[in-house]
C-alpha cells in the first residue's frame, strides 16, 4: 500500500526539518506510539498500539533513519511484530520539504505492507486506518507550528 500527500506549515523549512528530526516529537504526532527509546541517533524502538477495524493491535516497532539531506529529505525504515499474533509491519517513508514565501511544504510517501492476521483484513479497512492515522497526524504536525509561531 502507497500513501502520498503534502502538509503545508507556517514555518522556514529548517525548523520544520529540525522538528521532524526529532524522534520525539515525530512520536508525538503520531496516534498510538509509545515507549520510544533511541538506540542511536538514527535507530529507534517504540511501541505501536491502534485499533484496526474491531481488533486491536499492538507492535514492537524498529526505526531506522536511512537517509538525511538537511533540510531536505529524511528517509526511513520501519519494521513492526506484532505481539500475540502472526504477521509483519514494513514500510518505507521519504519525506521532502520545500520552502516557499516562509512556509514549507512536507510531502510525504509512505510504502507499506502488512502480512500474517493484519494483512488479511484488507486493504479498504487499512486504507481506511491508515487515512485517520494521516488526518490526526497533519492536525497535530499543524498544531505544533500554530503554537511555535505564537510564542515568537
Amino acid at each position: 500500500m502507497k500513501f502520498t500527500g503534502d502538509i503545508w506549515l507556517n514555518a522556514p523549512r529548517a525548523a520544520v526539518f529540525a522538528k521532524i528530526r526529532d524522534a520525539r516529537f515525530f512520536a508525538s504526532c503520531v496516534e498510538g506510539v509509545q515507549e520510544l527509546s533511541e538506540i542511536d541517533g538514527d535507530h529507534y524502538t517504540a511501541v505501536l498500539d491502534t485499533k484496526v477495524a474491531y481488533l486491536k493491535f499492538k507492535f514492537n516497532v524498529m526505526v531506522e533513519v536511512a537517509r538525511v539531506d538537511p533540510p531536505r529529505e529524511i528517509e526511513a525504515k520501519i519494521e513492526g511484530t506484532p505481539l500475540g499474533i502472526v504477521g509483519r509491519l514494513t514500510a518505507r517513508s521519504l519525506t521532502r520539504l520545500s520552502e516557499d514565501d516562509g512556509a514549507t511544504k512536507v510531502s510525504y510517501e509512505i510504502d507499506a505492507a502488512l502480512t500474517g492476521k493484519l494483512g488479511s483484513l484488507g486493504q479498504p479497512v487499512l486504507r481506511a486506518k491508515a487515512k485517520e492515522m494521516e488526518r490526526q497526524f497533519t492536525e497535530r504536525m499543524r498544531a505544533a507550528f500554530a503554537e511555535s509561531k505564537s510564542e515568537t
